[in-house]
């Protein structure tokens, strides 16, 4: 039937992906990136001889090892692929695909579980910083099952807490890094950060929307995806990004006034599909960009008396937990997902 390697299939937050282990897989870049264009079948916009679902939020890959370093017992390397270019990104990382990390390397025997909750230590490569993962294993076994639900998938699963430090700059090398609360490119006013997701934060306003468009509205309005990609350049050479044409970031945020009892609500370019939601990394950068003085985000957000940060998007809310020094500066973030293994065996290429 052909050449096959162990594969694990698992919905990671509002994301799913192939996690394989660094073991099985070549280790030579170009030999692998062909690998993972055969499984996922792409180029093909509708992916049909490969894994891939059609969306970039499934077409997403996990490669998992044993660290080396002795603060992580996991590493971690997430891998975009486009599903219909033949182009595969380690640019950025992955904060819903992380959630299916700790399972996985307690399945695979990478981490010793412990009873009733095992903590996974993981070192994400993309960026180099670190984050830590609750995973429950009542009787060292790993528990899906559980009572948390997420806006934008069905049904309830287990909860895993994940904690992150020292995100600012984790790909551009600071916060703020043009040095600048805003940024004006295009006529639009515009907030480059990075707080673990390199991210363009604009008003929808800006741009004669309500922001509160549902997906589909946005992803078939080309002339405002065009509007949006022309900034997009222009701000990922400012961001210290270099040419972005073929990059998946910085990622694109329009932002309104939040609906509901929330701190802000969000429209985001991931960067050229509509998101169904708003990635991890994206929603910690959104929300620091609420709390930062002069930001296009400060002066429409709703900051919250504690340290819970809820930001709308298309499918609901997610809650940030950002934990603040005394001088004002993001000392932790954190933030709930859950996981759920869907298939377990082997994958022919």
């Amino acid at each position: 039937m052909g050449d096959s390697i162990p594969a694990m299939w698992m919905r990671g937050g509002t994301s799913k992906a192939l996690y394989l282990l660094q073991t099985d897989i070549s280790s030579d870049a170009a030999v692998r990136d062909r690998l993972l264009l055969r499984i996922m079948g792409s180029p093909d916009r509708r992916q049909i001889d490969g894994l891939g679902g059609a969306d970039p939020l499934t077409s997403k890959i996990a490669i998992i090892s044993a660290s080396d370093d002795p603060e992580a017992d996991i590493d971690y390397l997430f891998l975009q692929v486009a599903v219909d270019k033949a182009e595969v990104s380690d640019s950025q990382g992955c904060g819903n695909i992380l959630a299916g990390v700790g399972p996985f390397a307690i399945e695979r025997g990478l981490v010793k579980a412990e009873d009733p909750v095992t903590t996974v230590r993981i070192r994400m490569l993309n960026t180099g910083e670190y984050a830590e993962a609750e995973i429950s294993t009542p009787n060292r076994k790993v528990a899906f099952a559980g009572d948390e639900s997420l806006d934008g998938v069905p049904g309830t699963a287990a909860a895993i807490p994940l904690f992150f430090s020292n995100l600012a700059g984790s790909i551009c090398g600071s916060l703020l890094p043009t040095g600048h609360a805003t940024d004006t490119l295009n006529g639009i006013e515009c907030t480059l950060i990075d707080n673990g997701m390199p991210c363009v934060i604009m008003r929808a306003a800006d741009f004669g929307l309500t922001g509160n468009e549902p997906r589909e509205t946005l992803a078939a309005d080309q002339t405002l995806k065009d509007a949006i990609e022309s900034i997009r350049l222009q701000a990922g050479r400012l961001m210290g990004l270099g040419d972005v044409s073929k990059k998946s970031v910085p990622k694109m945020t329009l932002i309104t006034a939040a609906n509901g009892n929330a701190v802000i609500n969000t429209r985001s370019f991931i960067p050229h599909h509509v998101h169904a939601s708003i990635g991890v990394f994206a929603a910690i950068s959104v929300a620091t960009a609420c709390v930062i003085p002069h930001t296009v985000a400060a002066p429409v957000a709703r900051l919250p008396d504690d340290s819970n940060y809820i930001i709308e998007h298309p499918s609901g809310t997610i809650n940030v937990r950002l934990e603040m020094q005394a001088d004002g500066t993001i000392q932790k973030s954190g933030i709930i997902r859950t996981a759920r293994k869907l298939m377990d065996g082997s994958v022919f290429v």
